[in-house]
C-alpha cells in the first residue's frame, strides 16, 4: 500500500471542496472494499476522504418517498422496520450478502461503489482492461466460472458483485449524487455502466462527485408478494453464482406489476424488462413463469466455464416468481 494523505470533513461542502482539489481522491466509509484494493495494488489512491461525519446516516420519508441516507449501515438498513415492512425485497437482499460482520460496517453508497471480483482484476501480475486499460481481459479463455453471461463486451466480461443494489434495481430506486455543482438525480438503472469498451468505469458519477442517498417510492408496491433467491456455493461469505430479485404485485390469481433483476450475470444490475412486459396480466402458472425465463435468457452467452448459468439462471427465475407469487 502507498502512502496517501487522509482528510476527514464534517460538512459536505468541506468535502466536496477536498475532492475538487484532487480528482484523484477516493471517499471512504466502511472502507470493506477498497482498503483491501489498497493493500494489494489494485487502488493506488493518494488522497482519501473520510465522509463517516457527515449527515447522511438517516431512514426519512419525504412526502410519497422514502430517502436513505448514503452511510446508512447495511446491518441497520436491513432491520430498519419500515424497510422490512414495504419494502421486504430489499430486506432480503441485504441479509443475503457477505457477513453479519461486513454488513456492519458496509454503508449504502460504498455498497453501491464496490468493485467485482474477478481474481484477474485482484491479480495484478495478469492482464485486466478494468484495472490497467489496453491490456486484455485474461478471464475470456481463462478462468471464468463467475462471469457474465450478459452484456460483456471483448474488453471485460467481469459481474457486479451487489446483492442490495439487485433488489434497488427491481424496486426503481433514484439516487442522489451532489458536488460543488450541486444536487442531480438518476434512475438506479442508469447509475452502473456496461463494460463496452472502458470497462475501467464502473459507474456515471463525475468527479468529485459523492453518493448522499436514495430514494423509493413509498406506495407499498411489492411489499406482499417479493422474493430475493441467490444461489452460491456456500451458504455465507459467498458472492452470487446467480441472483434474482422478483416483485409481484397480484389481483386475485393475475399478475398486474412485475419487477424481475438479475445479479452474478452482468457488469451491472440486470433487469429483465423482456420478461416482465411477457407476465403483466398474466394469470400465476407454472408454465407462464417458464415461458418468461426463456424470454429473460434470450441474449445470454457463456464462455466456458460459466456456461452453467447458461441453465441455472432460468432455473433461479422460475423459483423466485413461485416464491414470490406464495408470499403474503
Amino acid at each position: 500500500m502507498i502512502n496517501f494523505d487522509y482528510v476527514r470533513p464534517t460538512t459536505k461542502k468541506a468535502a466536496f471542496d477536498a475532492a475538487s482539489k484532487n480528482t484523484a481522491a477516493k471517499f471512504i466509509a466502511g472502507g470493506t472494499n477498497l482498503t483491501d484494493l489498497m493493500k494489494r495494488g489494485v487502488e493506488n489512491t493518494e488522497k482519501i476522504i473520510d465522509i463517516n461525519r457527515l449527515p447522511l446516516n438517516k431512514i426519512t420519508v419525504e412526502n410519497s418517498v422514502v430517502r436513505i441516507g448514503a452511510l446508512v449501515l447495511n446491518s441497520v438498513l436491513s432491520e430498519d422496520p419500515l424497510i422490512t415492512q414495504k419494502f421486504p425485497l430489499l430486506s432480503q437482499a441485504l441479509k443475503a450478502g457477505a457477513s453479519p460482520q461486513l454488513r456492519n460496517m458496509a454503508t449504502v453508497g460504498g455498497n453501491m461503489m464496490q468493485r467485482t471480483r474477478c481474481s484477474y482484476f485482484y491479480d495484478t501480475t495478469m492482464p485486466c482492461n478494468k484495472r490497467m486499460p489496453g491490456t486484455g481481459c485474461a478471464a475470456i479463455g481463462g478462468h471464468n466460472r463467475m462471469h457474465a453471461i450478459f452484456g460483456a463486451s471483448s474488453s471485460c466480461i467481469a459481474v457486479h458483485p451487489s446483492d442490495m443494489c439487485i433488489a434497488l434495481a427491481a424496486l426503481d430506486a433514484e439516487v442522489i449524487l451532489e458536488s460543488n455543482k450541486g444536487e442531480r438525480r438518476m434512475a438506479f438503472l442508469d447509475f452502473h455502466r456496461l463494460p463496452g469498451n472502458t470497462p475501467a468505469l464502473d459507474n456515471n458519477l463525475q468527479k468529485a462527485e459523492l453518493i448522499t442517498g436514495i430514494t423509493l417510492a413509498n406506495n407499498g408496491l411489492f411489499s406482499k408478494h417479493s422474493a430475493y433467491v441467490k444461489l452460491r456455493d456456500r451458504s455465507s461469505y459467498a458472492f452470487a453464482l446467480i441472483s434474482v430479485a422478483a416483485g409481484l404485485e397480484l389481483d386475485g390469481n393475475t399478475i398486474k406489476q412485475v419487477r424481475l433483476a438479475m445479479g452474478g450475470v452482468a457488469h451491472k444490475p440486470w433487469r429483465l424488462t423482456t420478461a416482465e412486459k411477457y407476465l403483466v396480466g398474466k394469470p400465476i402458472t407454472v408454465n407462464h413463469f417458464e415461458a418468461a425465463a426463456a424470454l429473460a435468457m434470450k441474449d445470454a452467452k457463456g464462455y466456458g466455464e460459466n456456461n452453467f448459468k447458461l441453465k441455472l439462471a432460468p432455473a433461479a427465475i422460475i423459483e423466485a416468481l413461485q416464491k414470490a407469487a406464495s408470499t403474503s
